[in-house]
């Protein structure tokens, strides 16, 4: 893969999602544009179970490109955060969207699991959370963060639930 310096300084560069600092950009302008005009968005957080090894080197960056499929529009976006989770912006959705995205997303995941399990004998476990909301100035945007986090650390400890969703506001 010959390196793009054009994307070095916003993309993640193992597995080619935006990174934690642009999309923290994106999401603030987005947040105060939604504000103004009075719209809804939603911060999903997705935290794969994925132990990078030296015989499965890209699964990461594979597991990635499917949950990018289930984001069809093109001004929603995903982000690396930290070594294990990623974050997903979508603009200007109402509930019935997110949980559509929502479903279409634990669906590449599954399909995923189906191939991968074919080759190996393991699956891949996640959580994903998400809270949708209408951007107002008495609600700090910090606390979307911290609500969705949250929310992602009460899915950890549930067996059968891998996938939430709430409304903050």
């Amino acid at each position: 893969m010959i390196y793009s310096f054009s994307n070095s300084g916003f993309r993640d560069p193992e597995t080619g999602v935006y990174n934690q600092t642009y999309f923290m950009e994106v999401f603030n302008r987005e947040w105060h544009r939604h504000m103004r005009e009075r719209q809804t968005l939603a911060l999903l957080y997705l935290c794969p179970h994925i132990h990078e090894t030296v015989k499965q080197p890209h699964l990461l960056e594979l597991f990635m490109k499917q949950v990018q499929e289930a984001i069809l529009r093109t001004t929603d976006m995903v982000a690396r955060l930290n070594q294990d989770n990623f974050a997903l912006g979508l603009f200007n959705i109402d509930r019935e969207g997110t949980e559509i995205v929502i479903a279409r997303i634990e669906q590449k995941i599954k399909d995923f699991n189906q191939d991968y399990q074919r080759k190996h004998s393991n699956r891949i476990d996640y959580e994903l959370a998400g809270c949708l909301c209408q951007p107002e100035s008495d609600l700090n945007i910090e606390n979307l963060f911290e609500d969705v986090r949250s929310l992602t650390h009460t899915l950890e400890g549930q067996k059968e639930h891998h996938t939430a969703m709430h409304c903050l506001n």
